[in-house]
């Protein structure tokens, strides 16, 4: 394993630990938002470029939108 994979590997590892460490529901979807970035970037590290793009459209954009949306939903009925 050269450094730079492994220093993908400890990036997405911290960002796993900071997704589950954080309470808030709203800071929870955007510490997801910038671990969906990590992963990308670990990813292309290890050369998988489809899998990051696949990556960036899903986990990066789409889900906290949704998820984002979702709470906000949830706010307006209380």
């Amino acid at each position: 394993m050269i450094p730079l994979q492994a220093v993908a590997i400890a990036l997405v590892a911290l960002g796993g630990l900071a997704v589950v460490a954080a309470r808030d529901a709203i800071r929870q979807a955007i510490v997801l938002g910038l671990y969906g970035l990590t992963l990308i970037v670990l990813f292309l590290v290890l050369q998988a470029p489809d899998v990051a793009l696949s990556e960036l459209a899903v986990s990066t954009v789409a889900f906290p939108f949704i998820l984002l949306a979702a709470l906000a939903k949830m706010r307006d009925r209380e």
